[in-house]
């Protein structure tokens, strides 16, 4: 597990996100350690993750709801993901002229 932590901390500083979902009845404690809602992830060395990049769903909550439930949930944290890593690089979004044109 320190390797993944090591590798999901360096991660945490590039323009990525990782989803877990996890499937069947085993113990997925390890798992929602990773999702780290409460707190930064730390690594074994005592790096801290710069951001929250980890998604885990445990698939038996949603087993038996619609498809489309399983998918919000999944894909909850994304846009935050995504708009904290644009923040971090202090890169503001931008329009493109397309939608500048549809907006007119």
């Amino acid at each position: 597990m320190g390797d993944t932590m090591d590798a999901i901390v360096y991660a945490s500083t590039l323009p990525v996100s990782i989803i877990i979902i996890g499937v069947g009845d085993a113990d997925f404690k390890g798992m929602e350690f990773l999702d780290s809602d409460t707190g930064p992830l730390t690594a074994p060395s005592g790096k801290k993750a710069v951001r929250d990049i980890v998604q885990f769903v445990p698939f038996r909550k949603y087993a038996l709801s619609s498809k489309a439930s399983l998918a919000k949930e999944v894909l909850a944290e994304v846009p935050k993901q995504v708009t904290d890593y644009f923040k971090m690089h202090n890169l503001p979004p931008s329009i493109q002229k397309q939608d500048a044109q549809v907006k007119q």
